[in-house]
C-alpha cells in the first residue's frame, strides 16, 4: 500500500473517529452547556432581586403578605420569597419538583436564604426542566452539522498538504526504482524538494546506484578476463597431456594416470565453463533478443541429444504448439535452458522411460512449456535447493556437480521468467517454465 493511500485512511479514520466521539458525548455536552447556562441565568435573576430589595425594600415584592410567589403564564419559570427559621441557612442550585396550580412540574431552581432588617428570608428562583431542554435536540443537530463541515474541510486541507509534501518522493520512486533496468541509466538532475529527508534520500540513492553500476562494470570486465586466464593455461595443460599419451614408451600405469588427471582436468573445463556462463548472465552481457518458436528450438535439441535416448531406449514425446512464438527472449540462453532440462530428463530417467515436452496456457494467461520425465525424482527435503550452486540433484548417487539448475534459474531470472518443479522419489521430475510475452503466428 503506497504511503500516500496510508496517510489518507488514517487521516480518514481519525477524522471519522473524532466525529463518533463527538457524536457520543454531544447529548451529555449540550446538557452541562444547558445546566451551566441555566445556573448563571438563575444566579443573575437573584442579583436583580437583590438589588431590587436593597434599593426599594421587602415590601416592594411582598406588598404587605406574609410571602410572595410569581410565575409566567406558562409556568415555566417562577420567583418566590418567604420569611423562615434564623436557623435554616441555604445556598444552593438543584433540580426539585413544585406544585403550582395542582400541576407537579420539574425545576431548576436556586436556593439562597438572606437576612433583611434582622428577619431571614428564603428566596428561590425556578426555571422548568422542558424549558432548559427544549433547545437540545436542535443545539446537538447544530453542532453536528458544524461538525462534519469542519471534518470535511480539514480532511481537504490536510490530503491537499500530504500530497503536495510526498510529491517529491512519489518522483524519487518513479524515477530512481520504477521499471529501472540493469544496469541503470542515471538521471542527473535531482528531484526539487524543500523536505531534507526526501534530498538526502534522492542523493543517496543516485549514489547507490552510480556504486552498483562501477561494481557491475568491474565484475564484468572480470569475467570477461576470467574467460581467456582460466580457460588458457587448461587448454595447454590438455594439449600436453595428450602430448605425453602420444610418446610410444609411456608405461600403461602413466597412461591410465595421465587419462585420469584429463577426466579431473576436462570436469574442470566444464565447471569453469558454467560458472563463466552464469556470470555473465547476471552481468546482462547477453543482450541480444528476439523472437523464437520453441518447436524449432526443441527439435535442434532433441536432434543434438537423440544419441543419448538411444543409449538409454527412451521415448520423447513433444507436443509443442508450431504457431506460437516467443518474444525479447535471447535464443542461445533460451536453447541452453531446455538443453540443461532435457538433459537432466535423460540423465535421471530410468531404463526405457519417458520425456514429456508439452504447452499450455494457464489461468491467468501465461504461456507454459513443462518437461516431465519417469525417472528417479527429488526428495522433499532437497526439491527447495535444487538450484542452488554445487547441490547434487539426488542424495543416493553422484549426478554432477550442482551446475545445470544453477543455470536454468540464472537464465529465468535473465528473462523475468517463472519456473516451477513438481517431483516425487521414483515416480520422477516435472520443470514448468511461464512466459508472459508470447503471441502465436495462426491467423
Amino acid at each position: 500500500m503506497k504511503l500516500s493511500t496510508k496517510l489518507t485512511l488514517f487521516i480518514t479514520g481519525s477524522k471519522l473517529a473524532i466525529v463518533l466521539l463527538f457524536i457520543i458525548t454531544l447529548p451529555f455536552l449540550v446538557e452541562q452547556i444547558a445546566s451551566q447556562f441555566t445556573n448563571y441565568t438563575l444566579k443573575q435573576q437573584r442579583k436583580e432581586v437583590l438589588k431590587n430589595i436593597n434599593k426599594n425594600g421587602i415590601a416592594y415584592y411582598l406588598q404587605g403578605d406574609e410571602s410572595y410567589g410569581s410565575y409566567t403564564m406558562l409556568k415555566e419559570e417562577f420567583v418566590a420569597l418567604l420569611p423562615v427559621n434564623k436557623d435554616l441557612k441555604a445556598d444552593t442550585i438543584k433540580d426539585a419538583q413544585r406544585i403550582i396550580e395542582n400541576d407537579t412540574l420539574s425545576y431548576r431552581i436556586l436556593s439562597e436564604t438572606f437576612k433583611f432588617q434582622n428577619k431571614n428570608y428564603l428566596l428561590e428562583i425556578g426555571k422548568t426542566s422542558a424549558s432548559i431542554n427544549q433547545y437540545n435536540k436542535q443545539l446537538q443537530q447544530f453542532a453536528s452539522y458544524v461538525l462534519v463541515i469542519l471534518i470535511l474541510l480539514s480532511i481537504i486541507i490536510d490530503l491537499t498538504f500530504i500530497r503536495m509534501v510526498i510529491k517529491p518522493l512519489s518522483k524519487i520512486i518513479k524515477t530512481r526504482l520504477i521499471n529501472r533496468k540493469f544496469p541503470f541509466k542515471l538521471d542527473e538532475h535531482p528531484v526539487k524538494t524543500s523536505t531534507t529527508d526526501f534530498k538526502y534520500l534522492d542523493e543517496s540513492l543516485a549514489l547507490l546506484m552510480t556504486q552498483i553500476n562501477e561494481a557491475f562494470y568491474k565484475e564484468r570486465e572480470f569475467t570477461s578476463n576470467a574467460s581467456h586466464e582460466i580457460m588458457t593455461p587448461i587448454s595447454i595443460l590438455q594439449h600436453k597431456m595428450e602430448n605425453l599419451l602420444a610418446e610410444e614408451d609411456l608405461t600403461e600405469s602413466a597412461a591410465l594416470a595421465i587419462i585420469e588427471m584429463m577426466k579431473t582436468l576436462n570436469r574442470l573445463k566444464k565447471i569453469s565453463n558454467s560458472l563463466l556462463l552464469i556470470a555473465r548472465i547476471e552481468n546482462q552481457q547477453y543482450q541480444d533478443k528476439e523472437d523464437v518458436k520453441p518447436l524449432d528450438l526443441f527439435n535442434l535439441i532433441i536432434e543434438e541429444i537423440s544419441h543419448r535416448l538411444e543409449e538409454k531406449n527412451l521415448n520423447i514425446q513433444l507436443k509443442i504448439n508450431k504457431d506460437m512464438v516467443l518474444r525479447e527472449i535471447n535464443k542461445d540462453l533460451l536453447y541452453q535452458l531446455f538443453f540443461n532440462l532435457v538433459h537432466n530428463a535423460i540423465k535421471f530417467n530410468r531404463e526405457g522411460g519417458n520425456i514429456s515436452i508439452s504447452d499450455n496456457f494457464t489461468a491467468k494467461g501465461e504461456y507454459e512449456i513443462s518437461v516431465s520425465d519417469t525417472g528417479t525424482g527429488i526428495s522433499t527435503e532437497q526439491l527447495p535447493h535444487i538450484f542452488d550452486r554445487f547441490i547434487k540433484s539426488n542424495a543416493t548417487e553422484n549426478y554432477g556437480y550442482g551446475l545445470g539448475l544453477t543455470i536454468v534459474k540464472s537464465i529465468a531470472d535473465y528473462h523475468h521468467l517463472n519456473i516451477q518443479v513438481e517431483s516425487e522419489l521414483n515416480e520422477g521430475t516435472k520443470f514448468k517454465v511461464f512466459f508472459l510475452n508470447w503471441k502465436s503466428t495462426k491467423q
